[in-house]
């Protein structure tokens, strides 16, 4: 799957990215197949926005997004419920995780979408013992430390196939030794894949091969 943005600009920071450099906003840029991306941008200069648009779950844009050639906006409602359970996986700054559900419930509602889940049940112990989090699966999520939600949303959107996986700031709460363990996981399963991977972040890192490194 390519994504190509062409023109792109927030229209509430329209002012804002206009009058400086940018490598996305109003450029025409293609994200290939399998590539490894990172996002560098101070606060403030639209790193969530962005993955909102490639996600396709705010539209207050000028300029088109468009998924192999095909425009967000040509796809049916039944075509973009495919997309973000199939093609597309997310792991929002916010998390959205769902309080009134365990942390193991959260991770399970994405493994069960397909018919036929890309990971048996057994692989949600696995990666929460790789993580540090196995103690906590069982826990109503809003108990959780937001470290440990980190890790259980990574894990949630590693549950579900994808050609492009996306993470905003996923490692904030994260110290270097969780962030390695994590990396590395998230690492394995885009290669497992050969999925395409868009890290947003404020600052530099080394933990992953970025093929292309973007900077908001």
């Amino acid at each position: 799957m390519q994504i190509q943005l062409s023109a792109v600009v927030p229209v509430p920071l329209r002012e804002k990215v206009l009058q400086q450099q940018s490598d996305i906003w109003n450029r025409d840029i293609s994200f290939l197949p399998a590539q490894t991306i990172k996002i560098k941008a101070p606060s403030g200069t639209g790193k969530t926005t962005l993955v909102h648009y490639l996600y396709n779950i705010r539209y207050d844009y000028t300029g088109s997004i468009a998924i192999d050639g095909k425009p967000w906006p040509s796809f049916s409602k039944d075509q973009l419920a495919a997309i973000r359970q199939q093609q597309i996986s997310v792991v929002f700054q916010d998390l959205r995780l769902f309080d009134q559900l365990t942390a193991r419930e959260n991770i399970e509602l994405k493994r069960v979408m397909s018919p036929q889940p890309y990971h048996p049940e057994s692989k949600i112990g696995e990666m929460a013992d790789r993580l540090g989090v196995s103690h906590v699966l069982n826990q109503s999520s809003a108990t959780l430390s937001y470290g440990e939600k980190q890790r259980i949303a990574i894990i949630r959107a590693l549950m579900q196939p994808f050609q492009w996986l996306m993470m905003d700031e996923p490692f904030s709460h994260l110290d270097e030794a969780n962030t390695t363990k994590a990396a590395q996981l998230i690492a394995e399963e885009c290669r497992a894949r050969n999925a395409g991977f868009v890290l947003t972040d404020l600052d530099h890192d080394n933990h992953f091969d970025y093929q292309v490194t973007y900077h908001l």
